[in-house]
């Protein structure tokens, strides 16, 4: 599990520049304080980082879109491309906006992230 400390502690440690990854899911659940705690970190990436990724050996599955992910290390996924409206660099990291997380839950509209949408909106509203 990672709290907000932990979570930041992991993501100044990666090699990427903050330009080339961000923060989606219930990382930047907890980064923008929806959540306490999130149980991997799933990120967002660029096709670049993508491709220096794969070179270098990581596991990679593909969708149907060509998209892919990457199991970068036991706890941490990243998706090719994967980002709905902005990106804001909180505590140093590249964050996608609370809209974008939002969108990107609706998309998936699994039950867990139609949840996380009720969330997000009782405590934004507050």
């Amino acid at each position: 599990m990672y709290d907000k400390h932990s979570l930041l502690q992991q993501l100044w440690t990666l090699p990427f520049s903050d330009k080339e990854y961000w923060v989606i899911a219930g990382g930047a659940m907890v980064l923008h304080g929806f959540r306490l705690q999130t149980h991997d970190i799933d990120l967002g990436c660029s096709t670049f980082l993508a491709d220096k990724l794969e070179q270098q050996g990581y596991v990679v599955s593909r969708y149907e879109d060509g998209t892919r992910k990457i199991q970068f290390s036991e706890h941490i996924e990243i998706f090719e491309n994967w980002i709905e409206g902005k990106v804001e660099i909180m505590n140093g990291v590249p964050v996608v906006s609370v809209d974008g997380l939002i969108q990107m839950k609706k998309k998936l509209g699994r039950d867990k992230d139609l949840a996380d949408i009720a969330l997000i909106e009782k405590l934004r509203n507050r």
